[in-house]
């Protein structure tokens, strides 16, 4: 409350008026744009925290694809290189007559 004075005649010397303090066009136009760019940060954040799991997620799956090429690129070398120890192991491989060049063909 403030007190103001008036020196008039038949008037009151002291008279209590109310004064509520509110805030202008210009403070309230500020304190929304300082607000919608604090909302604007939080935003970017949370934005470029989940672009970073994205790239994470990207590069984990990249390394998954190569390790299944490579599981199945020595899937089949294992096989190849048991097959022919089990083709000369086998029964029928040691059946077979070997054989030896009867000539040449002479032109």
């Amino acid at each position: 409350m403030n007190r103001r004075s008036y020196g008039r005649r038949n008037q009151n010397t002291v008279m209590f008026a109310s004064q509520s303090k509110t805030l202008g066009p210009i403070s309230n136009t500020i304190i929304l744009i300082l607000l919608s760019c604090l909302i604007g940060l939080l935003y970017l954040t949370q934005v470029t925290r989940t672009n970073v799991f994205g790239y994470t997620i990207n590069s984990l799956q990249r390394q998954q694809a190569s390790l299944q090429n490579e599981r199945d690129n020595l899937a089949v070398n294992s096989a190849r290189l048991q097959s022919l120890d089990r083709v000369s192991n086998s029964q029928v491989a040691k059946n077979l007559v070997s054989s030896a060049p009867s000539g040449s063909i002479n032109q």
